[in-house]
């Protein structure tokens, strides 16, 4: 079988790399053409576009780079054309491939969509597009299937959350490689920075969490940094602040806490059990449509799971010095630390048990071969 795979940034590149062992398990015939990253590389797929040339982030940025993303669709619809799939597998990326979606579902090639759209948060009547314009639809977060089947009586598999098997194939490290890294004292501490892994997030956010950092002279700060992005951003915008690369997992394993920009990373680090701050910034411009248009309590998928405010979410404005060190002392403590853990705790629970990928695949498998 022959499968196209298309996701447009880090976290889709991974969920996509996994779900291709899983499929290639069910048959190791398979090809697999992506658009995507090393991880799905690596794999076997043979990827057409990188993600690092798809990251467009906020209203104004997908505005400005319209004709860029327009002709990557027009690329993209000839790729699939020349390939023949059996299968289009859309992996996040909404407006991307929602555009792909209803091109596909014309011509009559099986749509796949898994790590659903966020139409839970804005955008509703996208709903009635997904069910014209994809065949089968995959949730990973609990409340979707609430909202898809009970709602919008739109049926969908609840396979569970990939990151919990994800993380747990990890080989769990000592952290002593790293500590060697970084040169710490035997006493020292580390708050770890996860900034993102798009150049416009970095550039909002990371000059305003290291800001902070002569506030903790007991602690170390650290930036976890992503090898799609060029080192010289992080040490134009954070200079003499340490940074690993590409070992994510470990730093946060390793640190004391984390402050961490919204989206997948936060719901990484609950799962590694480490207490977080939540930032988020973007253009004024940006966050004013979103603002008007988003109609959520939360921000973080931490908070949305577990359906409470447990991670602080500093959004915007209130990304600043003083409510970051605020907020900061506040996890660091024993009982805010105590708090953190106990929910995060309850957040495995509501996410279901392992095999997400494995779940995935055997559908995508069955239903190919039907």
């Amino acid at each position: 079988m022959k499968y196209y795979l298309i996701a447009g940034e880090a976290s889709g590149d991974l969920h996509g790399a996994n779900l291709i062992v899983a499929l290639k398990q069910k048959d190791a015939t398979s090809e697999f053409r992506a658009w995507g990253g090393n991880k799905m590389q690596n794999q076997g797929a043979q990827i057409v576009k990188h993600y690092k040339y798809l990251a467009f982030m906020g209203f104004w940025e997908v505005a400005k780079n319209l004709r860029t993303i327009l002709s990557y669709i027009a690329f993209c619809k000839k790729d699939i054309l020349a390939f023949k799939p059996d299968a289009l597998i859309l992996i996040d990326y909404p407006g991307f491939n929602m555009r792909i979606a209803k091109w596909a579902t014309a011509l009559g090639i099986p749509v796949h969509y898994y790590i659903m759209p966020q139409v839970w948060a804005w955008k509703e009547n996208r709903v009635r597009k997904l069910e014209k314009h994809t065949n089968y639809r995959y949730a990973i977060l609990p409340f979707e299937v609430d909202f898809f089947e009970q709602k919008h009586k739109l049926p969908i598999d609840f396979v569970g959350h990939p990151l919990i098997d994800e993380l747990a194939a990890i080989p769990k490290s000592d952290g002593a490689s790293l500590t060697a890294t970084l040169g710490l004292t035997k006493n020292e501490k580390i708050i770890a920075l996860l900034p993102g892994s798009r150049k416009q997030e970095i550039s909002k956010i990371l000059g305003t969490i290291t800001a902070i950092i002569d506030s903790f002279p007991n602690y170390r700060f650290v930036i976890a940094g992503t090898s799609n992005i060029d080192q010289s951003l992080y040490h134009q915008l954070a200079p003499g602040v340490d940074i690993v690369m590409d070992q994510t997992y470990d730093l946060v394993r390793l640190a004391n806490a984390a402050i961490v920009t919204s989206g997948t990373a936060t719901l990484e680090t609950a799962l590694l059990k480490t207490p977080q701050i939540v930032c988020y910034k973007t253009s004024p411009l940006s966050y004013a449509i979103a603002k008007r248009i988003v109609k959520l309590p939360f921000i973080s998928l931490v908070n949305l799971v577990v359906n409470r405010l447990l991670v602080r979410e500093l959004i915007q404005s209130e990304c600043n010095q003083t409510e970051l060190t605020n907020s900061l002392q506040e996890i660091l403590s024993k009982n805010g630390r105590k708090a953190i853990l106990s929910g995060y705790d309850e957040l495995i629970e509501k996410l279901g048990g392992k095999g997400a990928s494995e779940k995935v695949a055997s559908l995508i498998h069955k239903r190919t071969h039907a």
